[in-house]
């Protein structure tokens, strides 16, 4: 996981969608004319440089062996697979199969870019599970116009992670709600411990305002954050726990998403809300941690945000029927037991949660609970085009209120007088 960023999927998506704009438009996706994609017996990969699973590698090797082609496999940090997909794009030379970190799917469905899988669907659906198997979030966000054109291949989201013995000892169970979070927070924080840190990452207030019942966008009627109220609320209660109740450190602004990670592993945090790109880091650097996985905290609503990866075929892509061979092989039931057997990693279909390789492993089994409660936080925005310039000023608007403690209610007024004017 980079340490964890590759499966930090929304936060990625949220960092780079800006880039849209650079992505030239086919004239017809149904009629763009196939470009050669590799040499004569080469099928080109393009793929997340922290998921090279061994599980992954044998349905390589199965694939070809049945196809008679080589698998160039092509790793990439997400910065880079972007600007690597656009300049292909705009060469007409692309890769045969692409994973992306969510929500590109619809982007380059949206310009013309990416095939649609519908055909595929409709002759390969009912016999692969597809998409009756895969948690409903996942086929949303990889449609467009009624049509599918990319298939999820890793499900994650966030949650609580605690301190067992520091909870313990203070006499607390896990909290359920902001209320019991906060007190839990006050009575864990003492003698250099925080109760609970935050993210510097923007994409991390998510989750708080789908618990507090907001829309981020409602295209029928134009508002953003609604009700605007709820959404100040939730902004200014994490804040809060920061600025006004002392319960977190101020958040380091930087490109590094491990901070809270790495206070908690250091035993400096009681609690953190993070997905289980950090399940593994905790593991490695702090073994003597009894780690606690609680479900997604409950405000008006229970829920969580919905991340994780799915993979996509370039309209140009000239072999599509082994391109969707090479999906249909990798989302396998059993070939997502196995990576989460090796790897720990959630996966999208709904009978995955039912496997004993998540059953029987106490923190995977509480993700695995929380991911029908999980949702897509913006979608609707996505679909306008416009995410880039919206990302952009939600980050301004998270520094401003997080970092700076400057009032949430005036910042996040503006923030939607603004996206309002340009996502009409």
């Amino acid at each position: 996981m980079s340490s964890h960023a590759p499966h930090m999927t929304r936060r990625d998506l949220l960092r780079l969608a800006g880039a849209a704009a650079a992505v030239p438009v086919l004239s017809s996706c149904a009629g763009a004319p196939p470009a050669q994609t590799a040499a004569p017996g080469t099928f080109t990969v393009y793929w997340n440089a922290g998921h090279d699973y061994q599980a992954y590698r044998k349905v390589i090797a199965e694939f070809e062996q049945a196809n008679k082609v080589k698998v160039n496999l092509q790793k990439y940090q997400w910065p880079d697979l972007r600007t690597r997909l656009l300049a292909d794009f705009a060469s007409g030379t692309v890769p045969d199969v692409v994973e992306e970190p969510g929500g590109w799917v619809q982007e380059f469905a949206i310009s013309g870019n990416a095939r649609s899988l519908q055909d595929y669907v409709d002759r390969d659906g009912e016999a692969m599970g597809f998409p009756s198997d895969w948690q409903p979030v996942t086929v949303e966000r990889n449609s467009y116009q009624g049509k599918v054109y990319g298939v999820q291949l890793h499900l994650t989201c966030n949650t609580l992670l605690y301190n067992k013995g520091m909870l313990s000892e203070a006499g607390l169970e896990p909290p359920t709600t902001w209320e019991e979070f906060l007190a839990a927070a006050k009575k864990l924080t003492k003698d250099g411990v925080h109760g609970v840190a935050l993210n510097q990452d923007h994409g991390y207030i998510w989750p708080w305002m789908m618990q507090a019942g907001v829309t981020p966008f409602d295209p029928e009627t134009g508002k953003v954050m609604t009700p605007i109220e709820d959404a100040i609320a939730a902004l200014q209660f994490q804040a809060d726990l920061i600025h006004k109740h002392k319960v977190a450190p101020v958040p380091v602004s930087s490109t590094d998403y491990s901070g809270p990670q790495k206070l908690f592993s250091a035993k400096r945090a009681a609690m953190i809300l993070t997905g289980p790109w950090d399940l593994e880091p905790i593991k490695k650097t702090s073994a003597d941690i009894d780690l606690g996985v609680a479900p997604p905290l409950k405000n008006k609503v229970q829920v969580t945000q919905a991340a994780g990866t799915s993979m996509l075929v370039p309209a140009k892509a000239a072999r599509p029927d082994l391109s969707w061979d090479f999906i249909k092989r990798i989302t396998a039931l059993e070939v997502e037991q196995a990576a989460t057997k090796e790897t720990g990693m959630l996966m999208p279909r709904v009978s995955w949660a039912k496997l004993p390789e998540v059953q029987q492993d106490e923190a995977i089994k509480v993700f695995a609970e929380a991911l029908p409660i999980a949702q897509d936080s913006t979608q609707e925005v996505r679909l306008t085009g416009q995410l880039g310039k919206w990302d952009e000023r939600l980050k301004v608007v998270y520094q401003q209120v997080i970092i700076q403690n400057e009032p949430a209610a005036d910042a996040l007024r503006t923030f939607a007088e603004a996206a309002e004017g340009f996502l009409r």
